[in-house]
C-alpha cells in the first residue's frame, strides 16, 4: 500500500509541477537523457580494490602496502562536471529526489556485486538532524530496490562525529580522523555479504573505516558502490 500511495502522490506531483533537469532544466525528467549520457564515466585502467586511476598493474601500491577493509569499490562517474553538480544538489541542496535516477545509473554502469543486504554509509545523528536526511540512505534503498534486496540503514552507525575530510589532506591524515568512527549491528550483518553504499569516494578512508566495523561485526564481506570517485 504505502508504494502504491508514494507512486500515486508523485505522479499527482508531477502534473502539477512537472520536472525538470537538475543540469539542463529541460522538461520532463530530473536528469534528461542527454545530460546523463554526457557524465564523466570513471572508466579506463583502475585498480580493482579502490577503483583509483592506476598507470599499470592491477592493484595500486595504496592497497598492496595497506590493504582495505572491503573487497572492492565500483563507482560510476569521476567527481567532475555534471556529476559533481548531481552531488552537490543532492547533498546539500535537499534534492532527495535526485536519489532515483543516480542510483538507476550506478547500478547500470557498475551492476549490482552478490550480497545479501544494502548499508549505507550513516551520518552522524547531528548531522544527520541538521540535514534533515542522508544522502547515501537516498541511493543505498534505491539501489537495493533495483537488486531486490534489503536495505540495512540501521547496520552500521556513526559513533564519532568527524570532521568533514578536505580533499588535500594526506590519505593517513584521512584514515586517522575516521579511525574507529564506525560501529555495525552484529544481528544485522553477521555471516552476510554487505554492498557499502556512499555518495563519493575520494581515498576510500570512510568506506575502508565503515567496512572494518562491519567486518568486526561479522559481516562476510563487504563491497562498495558509489556514484562518484574523486579521482
Amino acid at each position: 500500500m504505502p508504494n502504491v500511495i508514494e507512486r500515486a502522490s508523485r505522479a499527482a506531483l508531477d502534473l502539477l509541477f512537472p520536472p525538470r533537469c537538475a543540469l539542463c532544466d529541460r522538461g520532463g525528467a530530473l536528469l534528461c537523457d542527454a545530460c546523463a549520457v554526457a557524465l564523466p564515466a570513471a572508466v579506463g585502467r583502475r585498480c580493482e580494490r579502490c577503483w583509483m586511476p592506476l598507470p599499470f598493474g592491477p592493484v595500486c601500491r595504496h592497497c598492496v602496502d595497506a590493504p582495505p577493509a572491503f573487497a572492492s569499490i565500483r563507482a560510476a562517474f569521476v567527481m567532475e562536471e555534471g556529476a559533481r553538480r548531481l552531488v552537490h544538489e543532492l547533498k546539500y541542496e535537499g534534492l532527495t529526489s535526485l536519489a532515483e535516477p543516480m542510483a538507476a545509473l550506478v547500478a547500470a554502469r557498475c551492476g549490482v556485486p552478490g550480497a545479501d543486504l544494502v548499508a549505507p554509509v550513516p551520518l552522524h545523528p547531528s548531522r544527520e538532524r541538521s540535514r534533515g536526511y542522508n544522502q547515501s540512505a537516498a541511493i543505498a534503498r534505491r539501489i537495493a530496490a533495483v537488486a531486490g534486496l534489503p536495505c540495512e540503514a540501521r547496520a552500521a552507525r556513526r559513533i564519532r562525529d568527524t570532521a568533514p575530510l578536505a580533499r588535500t589532506m594526506h590519505r593517513d591524515e584521512r584514515r586517522a580522523i575516521v579511525a574507529g568512527a564506525f560501529a555495525a549491528d552484529a544481528r544485522r550483518v553477521e555471516g552476510r555479504r554487505v554492498l557499502l553504499v556512499d555518495d563519493v569516494v575520494t581515498t576510500g578512508a570512510t568506506l575502508d573505516a565503515c567496512a572494518a566495523a562491519l567486518l568486526a561485526a561479522g559481516a562476510r564481506d563487504v563491497r562498495c558502490l558509489t556514484f562518484a570517485r574523486a579521482d
